[in-house]
């Protein structure tokens, strides 16, 4: 790997501050290094720090094997050596034994294979099962996501081993560089994320930029809301385009109907707000019940929403987009289909995608009636 100029410990401060989720903006100035040095650095491995190889102390030491081998030689038995070396008789006995016996025994060779064996990653599970990979780049070329397919190799080979494999190790062949050449990396594009490299698991820190002025978390939304029996309550959020084209999508919880709502004056506040009320007052009275919406600076000026459409508003915990999981599944699978560049007002127009999920096509009926009265959700 490339230093890319920084220190060993600077290395070190790059990987803990990347792991509290701050941006490559501040990791850069907290370095004094140009950004993009940051960046370089951590693209390089993919997001996975690659940890040196160390020796457990639960492991038998070289003065250790030294002492097995001489005590061999004096004709000891293994218990005696284990009384010895304060180590458990089974654990001597299997060093002796998986490297060469009693009369093969050496000191240093068998280190060395002590070594070998520790050595991580160990080869790739997708790059030994050529046919377990085939499978998996064939769904991941579909879009499925590493736990889906996870899930769908168990349910398909329940008695083959050899076709089972974790998503987490999906992840790794993915992401990790030692194991690159385990599957075709250009997949990445293919997830939800579509990222080059793997983000950590903690949120960004906030900035304190954009204060929201008056408003309802999400804790006061009325409890109906959660078990999607009753239509009329939406989640939505912005799909970012090439800066500053987006648009909004309104999702339906009980039902999963999805407006898209075309944004062609910009992202800011004032901007979504005339664009996003009209939407809302193009739904049926008896079906704006609620709007569940993110921590996003565009929905500032909720409270004019509110008061133009009788609707309100509840905003969820920062950093938290599962209390809107509905949207941010249909936002994913969205921008899946829809590449970045064609994320615009002009498209946004002609778009209206209504759905539903299997599971809710009794709830979907009455819904659909009533947007049928309508002639339209999007502006």
């Amino acid at each position: 790997m490339r230093d890319y100029g920084f220190s060993p410990a600077q290395q070190d401060e790059i990987w803990r501050r990347w792991r509290e989720g701050q941006s490559f903006s501040l990791i850069g100035q907290a370095l004094g290094a140009p950004m993009q040095s940051a960046r370089r650095f951590l693209y390089q491995s993919g997001g996975v720090r690659l940890t040196p190889q160390t020796r457990s102390e639960r492991h038998l030491s070289g003065n250790e094997r030294e002492e097995i081998s001489r005590g061999i030689a004096a004709g000891e038995s293994a218990r005696q050596l284990a009384k010895r070396l304060g180590r458990s008789p089974s654990t001597v006995s299997r060093e002796i034994a998986r490297n060469g016996g009693r009369d093969r025994y050496r000191a240093a060779p068998a280190d060395a294979a002590a070594y070998e064996r520790g050595r991580r990653p160990k080869q790739a599970e997708l790059a030994q099962q050529h046919a377990l990979r085939a499978l998996v780049e064939a769904k991941l070329a579909l879009c499925w996501s590493p736990e889906q397919i996870a899930g769908w190799l168990r349910r398909q080979f329940p008695g083959d081993a050899d076709m089972q494999i974790s998503h987490e190790a999906i992840h790794l062949s993915l992401y990790d560089p030692r194991r690159r050449q385990a599957i075709d990396r250009s997949l990445t594009q293919r997830l939800r994320s579509g990222r080059p490299m793997r983000r950590p698991k903690l949120a960004r820190r906030p900035t304190g930029r954009g204060i929201i002025r008056g408003m309802v978390p999400i804790t006061a939304r009325p409890t109906e809301v959660k078990d999607r029996k009753i239509p009329g309550h939406w989640e939505g959020d912005l799909v970012m385009g090439t800066r500053p084209s987006a648009v909004a999508t309104l999702v339906e919880r009980t039902s999963r109907h999805t407006a898209i709502v075309a944004l062609p004056d910009g992202i800011k506040a004032e901007q979504v707000t005339p664009h996003l009320t009209r939407s809302l007052l193009g739904i049926p009275p008896q079906l704006r019940r609620t709007l569940t919406w993110g921590r996003g600076r565009e929905i500032a000026e909720h409270q004019a929403i509110t008061a133009e459409t009788g609707m309100p508003i509840y905003l969820c915990k920062p950093r938290s987009p599962w209390q809107r999981n509905t949207n941010e599944n249909t936002n994913r699978l969205l921008r899946q289909s829809w590449p970045r560049a064609q994320t615009s007002a002009r498209s946004a127009r002609l778009t209206w995608t209504p759905s539903h999920t299997s599971s809710t096509i009794g709830p979907a009926r009455p819904m659909a009636i009533a947007l049928r009265q309508r002639s339209t959700l999007t502006s």
